[in-house]
């Protein structure tokens, strides 16, 4: 005799069994009822029920015997034989199931042929299409998929669900190079407005999203990818009863990741108002070709009566490189986002398997002809991994080359003076763009590396114009917050202030500095040292070819004393080397060099 007891107190809803009846064990045989919840109770063994202890309603408390169960054997009754297994058939999909799997379908883009086309038509992709050429395959979780315009109270739900899928805002976390980094240093926040949804407008539930989103980035620390096309606030909205819609949290919340996590914008088509507004937060913007940022739109300027205009005229592309807003400019979308991999690998970590460059051709980067202007880029890619530089900000401030790059699989940060492009002297832009390079390399704990070649800075009624004084100087502040290790490497001219802002604000600041045989050192440049400092001597000689005589011989004994082993010989510098060897002085220094445990980091300038 088998008892079946109540595991629970609850009451009886529904017997499935009489006295009588054959079970087999695992049979159900009776719906217990508890906190509005059905519990099935089965059967222990095989067997014929004997008796029932509870009618239907009844209350029954844990342990109460619900039933006894007598074995087959003992009434002489064979138990039911069991049914013949039913043929294997597909899963059956329940209704609630296919609801989500019908509405989920809504959400892509194969559901939205026509807008899908028009935007090919364009020469662009869907805000699908390029969040899965950014994410490893298979990787991307959405968040809030089925969110739709707040639109309710002048538009049906299907019209919704059809036109306004995701609220015109995709967002989620996947892996982006997988391959290359375990899975959580590959783990990203990704973002990406919809042009084809209400033009890329923000509407309230995007915001919802995108707020959600960014809070998981700064909780977890994981990197932001934001594509950003379209518009401002959309005006549409109104199942909720705001007036403005000042009030958000979006913009406040994008701007806090600044300096924490690595953020990345990639602009294309048209990107306005609000929309440029989050792309000008970004640590680095991405923009293709054909692409147009701005404040506003062709609707709001107009609006401000400043006249009327093509979308196409404003903030195009062009322009935008060329005044630091872009920091890299590439044709298109799929360009963009492999720019976009490149980058946030450099915040990912390490690589074991690199190609070193010929560092033999260094020798021959810098003229024998002291005179002679050359490309530093040269020396950039001689140091480097082959192939890992990636030049940030090259339309603006082209009298300093700013870089990502790798050493002996290390990320790095490289800025170089570019003697083509005043001599190397630093102009405000320059200044500008290399004082952000410091911050965005301090916040994310890249070494820097900079090559020096230059005559100081920029001076003259012109320049000063340009507020000169203040934009050099931030050279010196961002320099002095540096919690990461600086290495120094004079390449030719090494001189006064412009000089010493290149090495974080003296030549004793960084881990090491060091010259090539080609170094040349002073407090100015040597030919404005002379006509300065022997001005009375060379007035007393007769003007023409004997002063210039004295000049140039007063210049040549002002270079001999500068050289740099004479700067080696009095502890100016750490050392004189070869050219060749500066990758390995270089991975020698890193391996050894420490991000500052505790300090305090800075917020990135946006400019």
């Amino acid at each position: 005799m088998t008892e079946l007891r109540s595991p629970l107190q609850a009451q009886v809803v529904q017997w499935l069994v009489a006295p009588g009846d054959p079970v087999r064990a695992g049979d159900v045989v009776v719906i217990l009822e508890a906190m509005k919840m059905e519990h099935e109770i089965r059967s222990p063994g095989s067997g014929r029920v004997r008796e029932r202890q509870f009618g239907e309603g009844e209350t029954v408390r844990e342990g109460d015997v619900l039933l006894a169960l007598e074995a087959a054997g003992e009434a002489a009754v064979a138990p039911a034989a069991a049914p013949a297994a039913p043929p294997a058939e597909a899963p059956r999909i329940r209704p609630d199931l296919q609801r989500v799997l019908d509405r989920h379908a809504l959400t892509l883009d194969a559901a939205r042929p026509d807008a899908v086309a028009k935007r090919h038509a364009l020469g662009l992709r869907t805000a699908r299409e390029n969040i899965a050429d950014l994410c490893d395959a298979g990787s991307f979780s959405e968040y809030g998929a089925l969110a739709v315009a707040a639109q309710r109270s002048r538009r049906s739900e299907e019209d919704l669900q059809r036109n306004t899928p995701a609220d015109g805002m995709v967002t989620g976390i996947g892996r982006i190079n997988g391959a290359l980094f375990p899975p959580e240093r590959s783990q990203a926040a990704v973002l990406a407005y919809d042009a084809t949804v209400l033009a890329g407008t923000q509407g309230f539930r995007n915001h919802q999203k995108t707020d959600r989103i960014l809070g998981l980035a700064l909780k977890h620390r994981l990197p932001v990818v934001l594509f950003a096309e379209g518009g401002g606030g959309r005006p549409g909205d109104t199942d909720l009863p705001i007036v403005a819609g000042l009030h958000v949290p979006t913009f406040a919340g994008f701007a806090r990741l600044n300096g924490q996590v690595p953020v990345v914008g990639i602009a294309a088509g048209r990107c306005f108002a609000g929309n440029a507004a989050l792309l000008g937060c970004c640590d680095v913007i991405i923009a293709t070709a054909h692409s147009n940022i701005g404040m506003g739109g062709p609707a709001m300027v107009e609006g401000g009566g400043l006249g009327v205009f093509r979308p196409e005229e404003i903030g195009p592309a062009p322009v935008q490189h060329a005044n630091g807003v872009i920091d890299v400019l590439v044709p298109g979308e799929a360009e963009a986002v492999a720019v976009a991999k490149r980058y946030l690998s450099f915040f990912q970590g390490s690589i074991a398997e690199f190609e070193a460059p010929d560092t033999q051709a260094l020798r021959g980067v810098v003229p024998e002809n002291r005179l002679r202007v050359y490309d530093s880029r040269a020396a950039l890619h001689g140091l480097v991994d082959a192939g890992s530089l990636l030049e940030l900000r090259t339309g603006f401030g082209i009298g300093i080359h700013t870089a990502l790059g790798r050493i002996g699989g290390r990320a790095v940060g490289l800025m170089a003076n570019n003697p083509q492009h005043l001599g190397g002297a630093i102009d405000a832009d320059a200044a500008d763009k290399a004082a952000r390079f410091l911050q965005l390399c301090n916040a994310h704990g890249l070494p820097v590396v900079s090559l020096v070649d230059t005559p100081g800075f920029m001076v003259g009624p012109a320049i000063e114009e340009r507020a000169q004084v203040r934009h050099v100087s931030r050279m010196f502040v961002a320099a002095a917050h540096l919690r990461v290790p600086l290495f120094g490497v004079v390449l030719r001219k090494g001189y006064g202030l412009g000089a010493m802002a290149m090495v974080a604000g003296g030549f004793h600041a960084p881990e090491s500095t060091v010259a090539w045989p080609s170094g040349e050192f002073g407090g100015m440049g040597l030919e404005g040292a002379v006509r300065l400092g022997y001005r009375k001597e060379l007035e007393a000689v007769p003007e023409g070819p004997e002063r210039e005589a004295l000049f140039q011989r007063l210049v040549a004994k002002q270079y001999d004393a500068g050289q740099a082993m004479n700067m080696a010989a009095t502890l100016e510098i750490d050392a004189v080397i070869d050219p060749a060897e500066t990758r390995a002085w270089l991975l020698r220094g890193l391996a050894s060099a420490r991000i500052a445990e505790g300090a305090p980091v800075p917020a990135i300038d946006a400019w």
